[in-house]
């Protein structure tokens, strides 16, 4: 373990055992490393560095929230970037790997999708009709008339779990019905 480690070590005990000082003096010897570690772990991974900031503060929380954890018979430095590179991945996963085009440069090449032919009042209570009566009048307060699912299971006396359920089923059998008239 170098000198930095040891000391960072005997800091982490100290404050543990309610040394203040010690704690602030731990705090700001390990945030320039951790802004450093974060920096390069963004770069690493392709990204802007601009959020290196948030990762220091996640982790040196993170510290102060489970400082209590730590095996004061263990060096601090491995447990440290542990926790580190834990917030470094959920940055990262945060931010995930998004990649920006502007639409407008392509106007001009995407083709345009035929806009779907609404579906007439006549078209949706046929289908409706097919359902059992129970789904059939969930989907009917829920879909066409817009009521709420509390509302729903209020009217019909019902529990909004099974309220949920029979709007499930019945999209569920009503999207299959749709599939077997496309093919």
């Amino acid at each position: 373990m170098s000198g930095q480690e040891h000391e960072w070590t005997d800091l982490m005990r100290s404050a543990n055992a309610g040394d203040a000082a010690a704690y602030h003096r731990l705090l700001s010897a390990i945030t320039p490393v951790l802004r450093a570690s974060a920096r390069r772990g963004l770069l690493r991974a392709g990204q802007s560095p601009d959020q290196s900031e948030d990762i220091v503060q996640d982790t040196l929380l993170a510290v102060h929230l489970k400082r209590h954890t730590w095996d004061p018979k263990a060096p601090f430095a491995p447990w440290l970037f542990t926790i580190a590179r834990n917030k470094l991945i959920d940055a990262l996963r945060r931010r995930g790997r998004r990649v920006f085009v502007d639409i407008d440069d392509f106007t001009d090449v995407l083709p345009g999708e035929d806009a779907p032919e609404p579906a007439n009042g006549v078209d949706v209570a046929a289908h409706l009709q097919l359902l059992p009566p129970r789904q059939r009048d969930v989907l009917q307060a829920i879909a066409v008339d817009g009521l709420s699912i509390s509302e729903t299971a209020q009217k019909f006396t019902m529990k909004e779990g099974t309220v949920r359920v029979a709007l499930h089923r019945g999209l569920a059998s009503l999207a299959a019905r749709a599939r077997e008239e496309l093919s």
